[in-house]
């Protein structure tokens, strides 16, 4: 077998976190099982939050998340610097600090195990990054490849932060910009260069520790991280379980180099085209957005940047510890009454 000439991406009918079941959907399968809780869960899956929260015995609260998908990019040592990054973003986004992960690995019988060896190699470079011990993991067969992790981390309880307390007056802010959906699609089309998924790759390879060190440090009152769903579906999570309208300035919403154009030009994964499809059920659109920018608003994204919800006084603060940590810091709207989301 030519490893080399091996494209990860042509093996997969989706890519990353395009590949999850839609919002709606999920819904409603969660809408007929019954919950299996008890008094100790501080956030389960009843807001959509990032991570589930357990407070133990001596009052620290375990923080567990698990997250895996098919390759987004070719390279099996990306693929897992991605898909690690990813899965730990879910445990920063709640305030906590990730401890261990366990390794999710769906691989194909006839595919070379150097390519298995190089995602996992790819996966514990991010996790020693993050000082996170990798225990093991679990492997199955399967004639599309998927790799993940199961992370548990800690959080002081007096210091978690969820999706469910945005306050009207709120500043909301941005940690990393809009467009891996696209930008991936658009090389699996062969629309665009390897060299031109660079930017994506690095800021999906970018831990999102930094930012949720300065959300924690300007006390920020509510956060999720930006993945599947698009910044419009986690934008109403966050909306939903705070009681609140999230209004969002189009002009200041950071999309990479070239994906307005390439949305343009077609190159829309089926994800976001779904998520486009839901989210126009609960935004508000001014007129003067681009159907390119509404549609960039619900791309699949994945190992995202965190959405934050911080006091309006409080904001420089913020972006200013954000830029110190290496962050994006973009100020894109506003938290008012009402509900739902509003595009202007």
């Amino acid at each position: 077998m030519d490893v080399a000439s091996i494209r990860l991406t042509e093996l997969s009918s989706c890519a990353g976190c395009a590949a999850k079941l839609g919002a709606a959907e999920l819904h409603g399968v969660m809408q007929r099982v019954s919950p299996a809780t008890n008094d100790r869960v501080i956030v389960g899956y009843g807001t959509n939050d990032d991570a589930g929260v357990y407070l133990l015995e001596n009052g620290t609260a375990l923080v567990q998340t698990v997250d895996f998908f098919t390759p987004i990019v070719d390279d099996p040592y990306d693929f897992g610097r991605v898909a690690a990054t990813n899965a730990l973003s879910d445990v920063y986004a709640m305030g906590g600090r990730p401890l261990t992960a366990l390794n999710i690995v769906a691989f194909p019988d006839d595919l070379d195990l150097s390519i298995l060896a190089r995602i996992l190699d790819g996966g514990a470079e991010v996790a020693r990054a993050a000082g996170v011990a990798v225990l093991g993991g679990h492997t199955i067969k399967d004639a599309e490849p998927k790799y993940g992790m199961a992370i548990t981390g800690v959080v002081d309880r007096a210091k978690i932060v969820t999706n469910a307390g945005a306050r009207v007056g709120d500043v909301l802010v941005l940690t990393k910009p809009i467009g891996t959906g696209v930008l991936t699609t658009a090389r699996k089309r062969g629309l665009i260069a390897d060299r031109d998924l660079d930017e994506a790759v690095g800021w999906m390879t970018t831990l999102n520790d930094g930012a949720c060190a300065a959300m924690l440090s300007a006390d920020a009152h509510a956060a999720t991280d930006i993945t599947g769903f698009g910044l419009l579906g986690h934008a109403v999570n966050m909306a939903r379980a705070s009681n609140v309208r999230l209004v969002f300035d189009s002009t200041a919403v950071p999309f990479m180099d070239g994906v307005l154009d390439l949305i343009d030009r077609g190159a829309v994964p089926g994800g976001t085209r779904h998520n486009a499809e839901t989210h126009a059920g609960f935004t508000d659109f001014a007129a003067v957005v681009t159907e390119a920018v509404r549609i960039g608003l619900s791309d699949a994204q994945t190992s995202g940047g965190l959405l934050i919800a911080v006091e309006a006084q409080r904001v420089n603060e913020l972006t200013q510890r954000l830029e110190d940590n290496g962050a994006l810091a973009a100020v894109i709207g506003e938290v008012r009454e009402g509900a739902g989301v509003l595009v202007r």
